[in-house]
Parts: structure tokens; C-alpha cells; sequence
């Protein structure tokens, strides 16, 4: 009986090891594609294989985070004073996150429709748990789907000065 199970054991250990060989040996690999060093034929999204920072439309940016909730100000915030000492406007393209330093600048994709602006860090928030970033009204208004939203799934890149 023992010897009957050593056996089933081998051999469901040499099947499981065989196809995952096979799987291994027909994996290809991947291979960088050449660029182009002239300015004449410049793509207007090249892809550069480190740590993931690629240029799009001269910006080099790098992606911070994908299905961020962002959400805006309230009018009632207008005026007042923001962590950075600047005084917080509603038509301006700015934003708060808790963590990225003050002066930053990010794109924010909005995931539904495509829509971006680009954005200064001047303040800290949202502090609602479920929050990435809080936009200027201006800012949100100019990326949502609908206006009648007060959160939106967008994408968070860092632009890389």
C-alpha cells in the first residue's frame, strides 16, 4: 500500500514538473523594441524600460496609482489657507494629497472618458478613508463625465521634472 502511494506521488510530482518545463521552454522572451535618437522621428509616447517612467507629449511622468478615487473642494474652502501657506482657489488647477510633497505637479486621468488636467500639490486630504486626491472644482469639473459627480476613478502620474 505505501509503495503505492510513493508511486502515485512520483509520478504526479514528474507530470507537474514536465509541463511546467514545457510551459517555461515556450515562453518567448521579451525584447525592448529599438528607438530612435534624431528629432524628426519622434513618437509622441516613448516607453523607457526603467522603473517605469515614460514620456508623453514631452511630459516624462510616472505612474503613482490606477483606480484612485478624487473627488473636490467645497465652495466653503475657498479663500482659506492650505498646508503649503498659499491661499486656496477653486479656479485653479490645484489638488490635495496625503503623502506627495507640495509642489508637485500629477496628471489625473479620469478612467471613464480619458479626460486629464495637470495639477499642483498645495494642500493635504482628502481625509475621507476611501479618497486618493482631492481636486480644485475647476480642475474635477473640467475631466468628469457628469457634473452633477462628486467622485470620480482617475489615474495618478507623477510628472518627473
Amino acid at each position: 500500500m505505501r509503495n503505492k502511494k510513493n508511486f502515485i506521488l512520483t509520478t504526479l510530482t514528474v507530470a507537474f514538473i514536465s509541463c511546467f518545463t514545457y510551459v517555461i521552454s515556450q515562453t518567448k522572451p521579451v525584447i525592448e523594441p529599438k528607438t530612435q535618437d534624431t528629432l524628426t522621428a519622434r513618437p509622441s509616447i516613448i516607453a523607457l524600460p526603467t522603473d517605469s517612467v515614460f514620456t508623453d507629449k514631452g511630459l516624462r511622468l510616472k505612474t503613482y496609482k490606477k483606480n484612485a478615487h478624487a473627488s473636490y473642494y467645497a465652495d466653503r474652502f475657498n479663500g482659506k489657507k492650505t498646508a503649503d501657506g498659499s491661499r486656496f482657489n477653486n479656479s485653479k488647477y490645484t489638488a490635495a494629497h496625503k503623502k506627495l510633497p507640495f509642489g508637485t505637479r500629477v496628471k489625473v486621468t479620469n478612467e471613464a472618458n480619458g479626460k486629464f488636467v495637470i495639477v499642483k500639490i498645495t494642500d493635504r486630504g482628502p481625509f475621507v478613508k476611501t479618497r486618493e486626491i482631492d481636486l480644485s472644482k475647476r480642475a474635477f469639473m473640467e475631466i468628469t463625465k457628469s457634473k452633477g459627480a462628486g467622485a470620480m476613478k482617475v489615474t495618478i502620474e507623477t510628472i518627473i521634472e
